[in-house]
Parts: structure tokens; C-alpha cells; sequence
């Protein structure tokens, strides 16, 4: 019955949290609080009683603040009382939790954390997660880091929230069990938390609901791009998590994959269909699924597949990847593949989906909402889960020795790490978006597994700075794109240390004698890459087949600053949409 109410963004917290209290007023409540963070402090405020009892203590000590959390209590542990009442805070005063349902197992949680020396000051199960908590800070994590320590140890039914000084202009919810209801609701460079919709509805009606285990952590990011692009370590990790037999070291997808294993190795072929991102994660797809597991594989455009009057061979699987599963033109693909015989899969984020529905099997990608219209995170994991479809592939044909998928799963497991040392060179991207901003044109070149990057980090550049790119097979240049280069002509190319760097090295010497501006993105212990481009973004070694993960990262970071820096809606740009609906 607790109400929770929470807010990250430009505006004063206060007044949005006791508005939104008294929205949820009707849910019934014995005691009222809310805690404020701003600048390094956190100020909390609890009262007994009616919400008129904490506005008079709010009115006495108004909080500045633009990050905050309020709870209206009914309670269970513990009489009702301003002591008893929520949020409930660390020894230090630095942490804050707010809290619908129950711990079970609070007591014996309470005992170790006792003996330590935690002072406790409350008589509810509550404060028992703040004060473990804090022993997680105290390690130097993040607060989604120590609420992810934190979660898994309790036992019951529970919806909370958790804000920090020490990890200010942050907030974190968290859904365990069948506890009542987590609503995120997503404003313009704002965001709001809410255990039930009309503490939301006088700002957004664009909301995501927690499902039972899931998490959410919204920072004071200016764009939700710029926040899904650093959500991209914990995304990916989400995605890997469970699908791995660490033992046997097989790929394990859950029941909504149902291929038997004599389907799989009698496979004659698969089609991959997507739309713009999507379209380039099929790409490289393809490349994973038949260089691993040895099946043929082509490409289509949703929007032309039903049109051409395509060829299905029987017993064939069509791979539909699309991030919000309701693309019309992916769902038309899908169709008209069924009715020619196919088997069909989807790889798809959002649960519940038509893409979901009508498949005979499905992957999630696992990133929870994504906002902005740009893809970013999902892509990631599209291209993560298609590389363990392809290994779950070679495995069941035996296109794959057991020593090279251990080596293959296990570098895809350092990946969170290193898109967070990508992620780190955010500073000099940055700089480099500043000095190109104005440009009018730009080119991007890649070869082998990195080609569809090219392409992709084009789309990025064009739908949210307006700028025209082109994206382009490297070793086509001599066919036409040569004679776009000049001085004024900014080119991006992927040089990694792969099967065919010696290959895009030449193509760069082809963009110096013709005096083109060179940005490369090259691996870290490249020594000779500098004297052949004008800037150089470093990013970690990785599996060849796994370069494109962290080869994008620094595009969607050009493309965002980019865009920044020319003042446009980075999250949703002219004409476009998140989902495509229609043809």
C-alpha cells in the first residue's frame, strides 16, 4: 500500500515530490517523507500522520535539490511513527532508502550488520538495506553497483528506491518478487519514479514498467542517448547473464528458444532481415553465423522482401532482429516467410512484442527500455546475442572444438570492461565532434566484420546531426567514392589489427593523397597508426568477430556530440520514430 514518488532532472525536487504524494494519497498511509540530495548533502524529512504534518516540516526547512525521493507509509514493522517512517538512512547520513513491501529476512540480516557497529534506528525491516548499502559504497562503486550486491541477498516481496550523496544526481529502483508496482516515467532531461501512474500523468505519458528482478538507474545525463550509450557495459552483461553453461561451456538460451538440436544441424539455410541498425546487425550476422557454423546466410530489407517474390528453401529459419518487435516492415517480412515455409525467430527487446508473438523462437536482448530513438545499447547486445547464437549454432553441427567457443565465451564476457575503457575516451571524442561539427559531408570506411560499422556508424552521423555520411565497403573506393574525397572531407576509418588491416591501411594512404581529413579508430597498441591519420580514437583488443561491439561505441559518441554541439534533439530527431509502424 506505501506510495513512492522520485525525481532526476533541471527542476526543484520538493515541490514535484509532495505533489506527487498527494496523488497518491488515496492509497492509504500513516506516516510521510521525503529525502533530497543537492550538492554533495542529503536532506530527509519524515513526519507522522497526514501529508499536512510533513508539508508543515517542509515549509519549515525547505530543501534545494533536483534529485529526490518521497514515500507515503503503511506500516508493518513497526508502529506508525516520524522514526518508523520512510526514507531511512545511513550511519552517515549519505544514503537513502525507500521501500513497499516486505523483507523476510530482515532479522538475520540485521544481526551481522549490528555487530559491525551499523546503528539502527528504526524498528522496520527497511533500514536493514540502507545500512548494507552503505558497506557497499564503502568499497567505491557506483549506487547501481552496490544496489546489484545488495538485492539478490534479500528475501520477500519489495519495491525500492535508493538515492546517495555519494553518487549524486542519481536515482535507483529496483522491483523484487510480486511487490507493488515500479513506473519509470521518462520527461525531457528529466525522469520520475512512481508506484502508481497519476503521480506521473501531469508530466509524461511515456512509461516503462519493472518487471519482477528487474532494475533502473537513471543519472544526470543531459540525453537519454548519451545515458543508454554508457548503459552498454551493464546491457551486455544483462544479455550474457545465464546463457552460458560455464561447466560444459555451452551456449544455453532459456525455453523460448525451442530448435532441437536435429533442427539445428539440419539447417540448410538462413535469412536475416532488419531495418537501418537492425539491417546492419544482420551483416554482421551473417558473417558470425557462417563463419562459425558453416550454414549459408543472406541479407534482406524488410521493406523489399515481400516484394520480390522471395525464394524460401524449405526448413529454413528467418532471423527477424528489431528492437521494439512492432517494425511493420519487419512483421510483413515475417509473414510472408511463414507463409512460404520458414521457421521464424526473433531477436527482439521488448517482451510481449508482435515480433515475439508470432516468432517459433526468440532471443531477448535483456537492455531494459531504451528512449532514444537512436539505438545504441540494443544494438550492442543484438550483435552479442548473435555471435552466441552462432557459437549455440556451430556447437550442435560440431563447426566448433570445445577449446576455441571457451576461448570465444570468455572474451565476450571481458566486454563490459572494455567498452568501459572505450567509454573513457569520451573526452577526446568530444573534442574531435567540436573541431568537425560544421562539416557538411562525411565518410566512413570499414572492411570485413567492421564494414557494417562503417555503415552504422554513418546512419548515427546522419539521423542525429543532419549531416550527410555515407558509409562504404573500403575496397570499393576506387570505384566512385574517391572522387568525394577532398580537404574539406572528414573520413572515419576502422583500422584494427585484424585480417585485413593491412588492407584499410591502404585505403587510408589512398585518403592522404587526396588530402582528406583522416579520423582512424585503431586498437591500443597500434604504434604506427598515428603517423597515418590526423586523429586516432584508441579502443581495447578483442576477438576479431567481437571488434564491431567496441568498434561503434566511439561513433555513437562522435555522432551524440556531434549533434550536441549543433543544438538539435539528440533524442528524437526530425521525422524519425523509435518504432516504424507503418509501411
Amino acid at each position: 500500500m506505501c506510495g513512492i514518488v522520485g525525481y532526476v532532472g533541471p527542476r526543484e525536487a520538493l515541490p514535484l515530490l509532495m505533489t506527487g504524494l498527494r496523488r497518491l494519497e488515496y492509497r492509504g498511509y500513516d506516516s510521510a517523507g521525503v529525502a533530497v540530495q543537492e550538492n554533495g548533502t542529503l536532506e530527509v524529512m519524515r513526519a507522522e500522520g497526514k501529508l499536512d504534518n510533513l508539508a508543515s516540516v517542509v515549509s519549515a526547512h525547505p530543501a534545494p535539490g533536483h534529485t529526490g525521493i518521497g514515500h507515503t507509509r503503511w506500516a508493518t514493522h513497526g508502529r506508525p511513527s516520524e522514526q518508523n517512517a520512510h526514507p531511512h538512512v545511513d550511519c552517515g547520513g549519505v544514503t537513502a532508502v525507500i521501500h513497499n513491501g516486505i523483507i523476510e529476512n530482515f532479522e538475520e540480516l540485521k544481526g551481522p550488520l549490528v555487530a559491525k557497529g551499523h546503528r539502527f534506528t528504526s524498528e522496520t525491516d527497511t533500514e536493514v538495506v540502507v545500512h548494507m548499502l552503505e558497506d557497499e559504497l564503502k568499497k567505491g562503486g557506483s549506487l547501481e553497483a552496490a544496489a546489484r550486491a545488495v538485492l539478490p541477498r534479500l528475501e520477500g516481496a519489495a519495491a525500492l528506491v535508493f538515492i546517495s550523496s555519494k553518487d549524486p544526481a542519481k536515482i535507483v529502483a529496483a522491483r523484487i518478487s510480486n511487490a507493488g508496482g515500479v513506473i519509470i516515467g521518462y520527461g525531457e532531461n528529466e525522469n520520475f519514479i512512481a508506484s502508481d501512474a497519476p503521480a506521473l500523468m501531469e508530466h509524461t505519458r511515456l512509461v516503462s514498467f519493472l518487471e519482477n528482478g528487474e532494475m533502473a538507474a537513471k543519472s544526470g545525463y543531459q540525453h537519454f542517448m548519451l545515458k543508454e550509450i554508457h548503459e552498454q557495459p551493464r546491457a551486455i552483461n544483462d544479455t550474457l547473464l545465464g546463457r552460458v553453461d560455464r561447466s560444459s561451456g555451452r551456449v544455453m538460451f532459456d525455453e523460448n528458444v525451442k530448435l532441437t538440436d536435429e533442427q539445428v544441424r539440419a539447417l540448410p539455410r538462413i535469412t536475416l532481415v532488419g531495418c537501418g541498425t537492425a539491417g546492419h546487425a544482420s551483416l554482421i550476422g551473417k558473417i558470425l553465423i557462417e563463419r562459425l557454423a558453416g550454414i549459408p546466410c543472406d541479407i534482406d530489407i524488410p521493406s523489399e522482401y515481400r516484394y520480390r517474390d522471395p525464394v524460401v528453401t524449405k526448413g529454413q529459419l528467418l532471423v527477424a532482429i528489431t528492437q521494439s518487435g512492432e517494425t511493420a516492415d519487419t512483421l510483413a517480412a515475417m509473414e510472408e516467410a511463414r507463409k512460404r515455409g520458414a521457421r521464424l525467430m526473433s531477436v527482439v527487446n521488448v517482451m510481449g512484442s508482435e515480433a515475439s508473438r508470432v516468432s517459433d523462437d526468440v532471443i531477448y536482448l535483456h537492455t531494459g527500455p531504451e528512449i532514444a530513438v537512436a539505438s545504441t545499447k540494443a544494438y550492442t547486445a543484438m550483435l552479442v546475442d548473435l555471435y552466441l547464437f552462432a557459437i549455440y549454432l556451430a556447437q550442435r553441427r560440431g563447426t566448433i572444438d570445445p577449446d576455441r567457443s571457451r576461448r570465444l565465451l570468455a572474451e565476450a564476457f571481458h566486454l563490459p570492461t572494455l567498452i568501459d575503457s572505450v567509454l573513457r575516451e569520451e573526452p577526446k571524442i568530444r573534442a574531435l565532434a567540436y573541431r568537425y561539427h560544421t562539416s557538411r559531408n562525411f565518410l566512413f570506411l570499414g572492411r570485413g566484420v567492421n564494414y557494417p560499422t562503417a555503415l552504422e556508424g554513418a546512419l548515427k552521423l546522419k539521423e542525429l546531426s543532419y549531416i550527410h555520411a555515407e558509409g562504404t565497403a573500403a575496397g570499393e573506393m576506387k570505384h566512385g567514392t574517391n572522387a568525394l574525397i577532398d580537404e574539406d572531407l572528414p573520413v572515419v576509418a576502422i583500422a584494427l589489427k585484424d585480417p585485413v588491416y593491412k588492407k584499410i591501411r591502404s585505403n587510408m594512404e589512398e585518403v592522404r593523397a587526396r588530402a582528406g581529413v583522416l579520423i582512424a579508430i585503431a586498437n591500443d597498441d597500434d604504434s604506427e597508426i598515428a603517423a597515418k591519420a590526423d586523429d586516432v580514437i584508441r579502443i581495447p583488443k578483442t576477438d576479431e568477430l567481437l571488434s564491431p561491439v567496441l568498434a561503434v561505441v566511439p561513433l555513437q559518441l562522435l555522432a551524440y556530440h556531434i549533434a550536441d554541439r549543433r543544438g538539435n534533439d539528440v533524442d528524437q530527431p526530425r521525422n524519425l520514430a523509435k518504432a516504424v509502424t507503418v509501411e
